[in-house]
C-alpha cells in the first residue's frame, strides 16, 4: 500500500485561489510574499483579487498554480509521499514535494518556463485540441498522416481522452479526420499555443540553460515523470527529463498505470481543482483518491 501525491497543471486556476491560505496561515503568507519578491510583481494580488482573464495569462497562470499547490503541500502536516507525479507544470511542484528542488529555484524555473512558452506561442500561432473516445493508436496514426503541418499527441490524459497539439491548420485538419474516424468529439481548446509539441523548441532551449544551472538534489521519493512514465530517483536523469518535457508528450495514463504496478493504492491531488483525481479513477478504477485544496 503506497501513497502517491499528484500535482495539477495549467487549467485548474480560479479567481481567489490561495486567498484563505494567506489569510489564515502566517507561514503561508510568508511564502506568498517571498514569491512576490522573486517574481518582481505581486502575483498574490492577482490570485486573490484578479479576474479569470487575468489568471489566464501564461506568465501568471503557471506560477499561480505552482504556488497554490506547493504552499498547500507545505502547510499540511504529516504528508509523507511514497511517490510523486505532476501533470506538465505540476512536475515542478512534485520536484519540490520530494526535495529535488528548493521552493525558490522551482519558482524561478516556473516563471522562466511560462515566459519562454509565451514567447514561443507568439512566434508561431498554434493550438491544442481534445480528442474524446478514440483509441490512442488511431489518434497517433492520424497525426502522423498529416503532411506539411505539425500535429502530435501531446497529453495522454486517460483512456479515451487524448490532447493533440500543433499548428492552427494542422489541428483543424486533424480534428476533421478524428471525427471522421469516429471520435465522439474533437474540440479545439482555449490555450495560448501548442504545448508539448516541436513548436515549443525555442522555449525548451531557453529553459534548458536555466535547468542545467540549477541545483537538483537526489529526491526523498521517486518521481514518475511525464516524459518516460517511470520512477526516477537520479537527479541527473530528472534534470534531462525535465528539459525534454516541453516538446514531449505528457504520458499521464502511462504514469498512473506504472504507479499502480509499483504498489500505489492511494492518490492525493494537492492544489486547485480535482481534474487529476478524475483521470486517475478512469485509468485505475480501484484507486482511492483524495484531495487537498
Amino acid at each position: 500500500m503506497k501513497h502517491a501525491y499528484i500535482f495539477p497543471g495549467q487549467g485548474s486556476q480560479f479567481p481567489g485561489m490561495g486567498k484563505s491560505l494567506y489569510e489564515t496561515n502566517e507561514k503561508a503568507a510568508q511564502y506568498f510574499e517571498q514569491a512576490n519578491d522573486i517574481l518582481g510583481f505581486r502575483i498574490s494580488d492577482i490570485m486573490f483579487d484578479g479576474s479569470a482573464d487575468d489568471l489566464k495569462k501564461t506568465n501568471v497562470t503557471q506560477p499561480a498554480i505552482f504556488l497554490h499547490s506547493i504552499i498547500l503541500f507545505k502547510m499540511t502536516e504529516g504528508l509523507k509521499p511514497d511517490m510523486v507525479a505532476g501533470h506538465s507544470l505540476g512536475e515542478f511542484t512534485a520536484l519540490v514535494a520530494n526535495n529535488t528542488l528548493t521552493f525558490e529555484d522551482a519558482l524561478r524555473l516556473v516563471a522562466m518556463r511560462a515566459n519562454a512558452m509565451q514567447k514561443a506561442c507568439e512566434l508561431n500561432p498554434s493550438t491544442m485540441a481534445a480528442v474524446l473516445n478514440l483509441d490512442d493508436a488511431i489518434v497517433e496514426e492520424i497525426c502522423a498522416s498529416i503532411q506539411d503541418e505539425i500535429v502530435v499527441a501531446a497529453n495522454y490524459n486517460c483512456p479515451g481522452q487524448l490532447v493533440i497539439s500543433g499548428s492552427m491548420k494542422g489541428i483543424e485538419i486533424a480534428c476533421e479526420k478524428m471525427k471522421a474516424a469516429g471520435a465522439k468529439r474533437a474540440l479545439v481548446l482555449p490555450v495560448g499555443g501548442a504545448f508539448h509539441s516541436p513548436l515549443m523548441e525555442p522555449a525548451k532551449q531557453e529553459l534548458q540553460t536555466a535547468i542545467e544551472q540549477t541545483l537538483f538534489s537526489n529526491p526523498t521519493c521517486p518521481i514518475y515523470q511525464n516524459v518516460n512514465a517511470q520512477a526516477v530517483t537520479d537527479s541527473v536523469a530528472i534534470k534531462q527529463n525535465l528539459i525534454a518535457q516541453l516538446t514531449a508528450p505528457v504520458k499521464w495514463t502511462q504514469s498512473v498505470l506504472q504507479m499502480q504496478l509499483d504498489g500505489a493504492t492511494d492518490f492525493t491531488e494537492v492544489g486547485p481543482g480535482n481534474v487529476l483525481q478524475g483521470l486517475v479513477k478512469k485509468i485505475f478504477k480501484e484507486a482511492v483518491t483524495h484531495n487537498i485544496q
